[in-house]
């Protein structure tokens, strides 16, 4: 598994007073929780369908849903095995670079993304399809950009050249 880990040195709290995590003003899962609620509440009272009646929409964002579970998994379970952690609001111990993390820096947001579009599919609900923009926003401007300043702040130059080889999305 490639891992790079700090020195002892860059795992202490840095210099100019903030601590040593990105420091996130909204936690992924809770947005995630937010935007679907929202879905489901708007379609209740203004239902919107999107996906054409011949089309198993039940089976077919569930299967979207089922992949995108196995993404959010996947990219959890590596970055922990790789000695890190997962919650925002806890250091980055190390920038892992194996499984989904060869081909995007944010798999677990993507993961999340596609979530929220299997479940407007299997719901049949628009709501939760046009939910997808600010949540995408939220995580692009209030989790990523901070968590990018983070990674680039301790870890430096190993962190640019990740971010070099690897998108940001995909």
């Amino acid at each position: 598994m490639d891992v790079v880990r700090p020195t002892n040195h860059e795992q202490t709290a840095p210099r100019d007073g903030r601590a040593d995590t990105a420091q996130v003003s909204v936690r992924p899962p809770r947005a995630w929780g937010l935007a679907v609620v929202v879905g489901l509440a708007l379609n209740w009272l203004v239902p919107l369908r999107f996906v054409p009646a011949d089309l198993p929409s039940g089976w077919l964002g569930a299967m979207v849903f089922v992949l995108a579970l196995a993404l959010f998994a996947w990219a959890m379970v590596t970055i922990s095995r790789g000695g890190s952690n997962v919650p925002t609001n806890l250091p980055t111990i190390t920038i892992v670079e194996s499984g989904p993390y060869r081909f995007t820096r944010n798999p677990i947001y993507l993961g999340m993304f596609l979530g929220l579009v299997g479940l407007a599919i299997a719901f049949d609900n628009l709501w939760l399809l046009i939910m997808l923009a600010p949540f995408a926003l939220v995580i692009r401007y209030a989790v990523v950009a901070r968590e990018e300043a983070y990674l680039e702040r301790k870890f430096g130059d190993v962190y640019r050249g990740y971010c070099s080889r690897v998108r940001r999305w995909l």
